[in-house]
């Protein structure tokens, strides 16, 4: 008869260890506090604030629910343990051991949220692309990117908003800026800041040789919510309204209110031209801008840009972050983590996971005690 002691013991650890990083007490008291305030009738007179409301009560409500689950899983799964052991019955054992590899598996994923120990890792996250050094070869590579990004997103079922993008000259873009909407988005991308590397056959060489290419990604946290944290003086803005440019339809609509907006202290500019009036544009573009300058602030005020979000490096050798080879060999390899992966096609086609969660171990490991 098999024994299942150490396993399920193994688990009740790890469960002990969720309690922790999940901070179960806490959520279990604020969630008391939360079904209060849903069910004061004047809830719905402030729409952002009762929204902001349900969006903590749903998340705090998922990881108490995660929790039980998990806990009853296991108490399940010791308890067949115990009758299979009592009555010699070891017809039970794959049973109980397809029950603790789903645990085990469970406890995988739950895991890495115990590696989101920013401030801003729970937030949605802004993500800005830029071609680099590479001509017509980077401007393609930026727009695979961002499809790999769009497809990862996919597949968590995150949302996107797309809020601009300039054509590239020939082929590919030269600029993009999204938002990523989800739980933990900025905590797993936070892991993608900085320049990206291909090397391939170049699609545009007639003579087919090889071609480096470099495009550079900037994550942000999107605040939205900056009431009373960033007061931004009119003066300090320049508008211009223009008319987006590229085909639309795939990636953004094309529109006459198209909004750039520079803020001329910092020289942050953020566009907008997804939406269809020049008023929503602005409003979007108001937002992440606040977003960005709230980032700042914090960045500034912590002095830690550096260790937080990465130095700011050019698009050229010798400043990526991340190799993607296609030829002579296929590889993906992060020169931080210096985790490999050989399935380049599968990266491309949005599966992160592995990269993300080994940057976030790299950068647990190296942090300073």
């Amino acid at each position: 008869m098999q024994d299942f002691s150490n396993a399920l013991s193994d688990l009740s650890r790890r469960l002990g260890d969720a309690r922790q990083y999940l901070r179960i007490d806490e959520l279990t008291a604020r969630r008391r506090q939360l079904e209060t305030e849903l069910a004061r009738p004047d809830l719905w007179d402030d729409q952002e604030a009762a929204q902001k409301i349900q969006r903590e009560f749903a998340s705090v409500n998922d990881d108490l629910t995660t929790f039980a689950e998990l806990h009853g899983a296991i108490e399940d799964a010791a308890t067949l343990a115990d009758l299979a052991r009592e009555e010699g019955d070891e017809s039970l054992e794959p049973e109980i051991n397809e029950a603790i590899a789903a645990l085990t598996s469970r406890f995988d994923d739950l895991e890495l949220r115990a590696l989101f120990t920013g401030e801003w890792d729970e937030n949605d996250a802004i993500m800005e692309f830029n071609s680099g050094a590479g001509g017509v070869d980077a401007q393609d590579w930026c727009e695979m990117l961002m499809r790999m990004f769009l497809r990862w997103a996919e597949k968590r079922g995150f949302e996107v908003e797309i809020d601009a993008a300039s054509p590239g000259t020939e082929a590919g873009i030269s600029s993009a800026t999204f938002i990523i909407k989800g739980r933990y988005a900025y905590g797993y991308l936070r892991s993608e800041h900085g320049v990206h590397r291909l090397v391939r056959i170049s699609p545009f060489d007639n003579a087919a040789r090889r071609q480096t290419s470099f495009a550079s990604i900037k994550i942000t946290p999107f605040i939205e919510d900056t009431t009373g944290e960033i007061d931004i003086d009119e003066k300090d803005l320049r508008i211009d309204v223009y008319r987006s440019s590229g085909a639309g339809g795939q990636h953004v609509n094309v529109t006459d209110s198209a909004v750039r907006i520079t803020h001329l202290p910092t020289g942050i500019v953020v566009s907008c031209q997804n939406e269809r009036s020049q008023h929503q544009n602005k409003d979007q573009a108001m937002k992440v801008l606040k977003a960005k300058l709230l980032d700042l602030e914090r960045l500034k005020h912590e002095a830690k840009l550096a260790e937080i979000t990465g130095d700011q490096l050019d698009a050229n050798f010798g400043s990526q972050i991340r190799s993607y080879v296609l030829h002579p060999y296929q590889q993906v390899k992060d020169l931080r983590s210096n985790i490999e992966v050989g399935n380049v096609e599968g990266v491309l086609d949005g599966d992160l996971d592995g990269l993300m969660e080994g940057y976030l171990r790299w950068e647990r490991a190296t942090a300073a005690p």
